[in-house]
């Protein structure tokens, strides 16, 4: 297992444990399941269960919806700005004369298009920021992983949301999460800034 394999894994399961989490909570608990004797050398793991039991994952998800809650204040100020400059033009339109109406017209235009530009940027900045959060609670579990695979004496390891049914006996889940929460719990970050050039990155 590489770190960008469990980095592709671990954005894809915390935006469906986002996405599912209250539809989850409003279900009913299924039906208890009488399961066969566990099979020896067999494991099972959920990484969306995993990061989503961690307290580092549960970390990860908040200060994520804060810098979205963030950026979205930021775009629903210029997005307001710019429609009451619109709403204020049509009401002015019969006291301007054309041409500058015209202009105004087209100088609203240019705002709407750099706040389209922006509001595109900042989609992309909060992506690429949640992949480099979730690429760290990767690096930081994939060690883990493999340290409670030998302790429990794993021969195989199967990825407990691809099966219908498993017996939690081999399940290594819940120690991959103690292990994690014993190693991290939270880390600095902020909204990647994709506008500014990298470091050392040479200017012309």
């Amino acid at each position: 297992m590489t770190t960008k394999h469990f980095a592709a894994k671990i954005t894809a399961a915390t935006l469906a444990l986002a996405i599912a989490a209250p539809a989850a909570a409003q279900q009913a608990a299924p039906p208890p399941v009488s399961h066969g004797p566990a099979l020896a050398g067999v494991c099972i793991l959920s990484v969306e269960g995993a990061i989503g039991g961690s307290t580092v994952g549960q970390y990860v998800q908040t200060r994520l919806q804060q810098i979205s809650t963030q950026v979205e204040a930021e775009l629903r100020g210029e997005e307001t700005s710019i429609t009451n400059e619109a709403q204020a033009i049509e009401q002015q339109r019969a006291s301007l004369n054309q041409d500058a109406f015209d202009k105004r017209r087209a100088d609203l235009q240019v705002r709407l298009n750099a706040f389209q530009r922006k509001a595109s940027l900042r989609e992309r900045e909060l992506a690429v920021t949640q992949q480099k959060a979730l690429a760290r609670v990767g690096q930081e579990m994939e060690p883990l992983i493999r340290q409670v695979y030998q302790q429990r004496q794993c021969s195989v390891l199967l990825n407990r949301d691809a099966l219908l049914l498993g017996n939690p006996d081999m399940d290594i889940t819940p120690m991959v999460v103690t292990a994690l929460n014993g190693k991290i719990t939270q880390f600095a970050f902020d909204r990647e800034r994709l506008d500014q050039p990298a470091a050392g990155a040479q200017t012309r």
